[in-house]
């Protein structure tokens, strides 16, 4: 049996979890759209659009494996350039969480917003490494990073969500409203 089928079931399940939980994201930031925050475009970029990032990286991996691919050790190296590209996103996404002002960041978002996608990207850049002398293996070590990503998506969104409902209304700066 080929390689790449044998992960038919798990790309199924993991990307299209991921593909209606960016639906899901979507839906709720529209929800919350009219609320009453103060707006700030680092903010949103440093704590919203990863998780999409993060959900698109995972849908777009899943169904990378199940093309019919010649070789799974092409494969692998997109898988790489995805973790490289994903480093480099996580070096902005610093950026950001540095610069903005909404939010002051505790050791919970430290490590789901940087830490531990910053580990699933670096478990995708060596995917490629591992592949050349144990391709088995190396796409166990993408199918982590993917499960990484998910979960952290997962955990965001729902921070995102009730950091909206339970963040109280008299530190939003509409006291004028109240």
């Amino acid at each position: 049996m080929d390689l790449l089928a044998q992960w038919d079931t798990f790309c199924v399940i993991v990307g299209s979890s991921a593909g209606a939980l960016i639906g899901l994201q979507f839906v709720v930031m529209t929800l919350m759209s009219d609320r009453r925050m103060p707006r700030n475009t680092d903010a949103g970029g440093a704590f919203g659009s990863p998780t999409v990032v993060h959900f698109s990286v995972v849908l777009f991996l899943s169904a990378l494996v199940r093309a019919p691919w010649q070789s799974a050790g092409v494969v692998t190296v997109i898988i790489g350039l995805f973790g490289a590209g994903g480093l480099v996103y996580a070096w902005i996404v610093l950026r950001r969480m540095l610069r903005q002002t909404v939010y002051q960041p505790v050791a919970e978002d430290w490590i789901f917003h940087l830490l531990l996608p910053i580990l699933a990207y670096a478990l995708f850049a060596v995917t490629p490494l591992v592949g050349l002398s144990h391709l088995r293996e190396a796409l166990f070590v993408g199918a982590a990073g993917a499960l990484i990503l998910l979960f952290v998506g997962i955990h965001n969104a729902w921070d995102a969500v009730s950091f909206q409902v339970f963040f109280p209304k008299a530190h939003t700066g509409d006291s004028a409203e109240e």
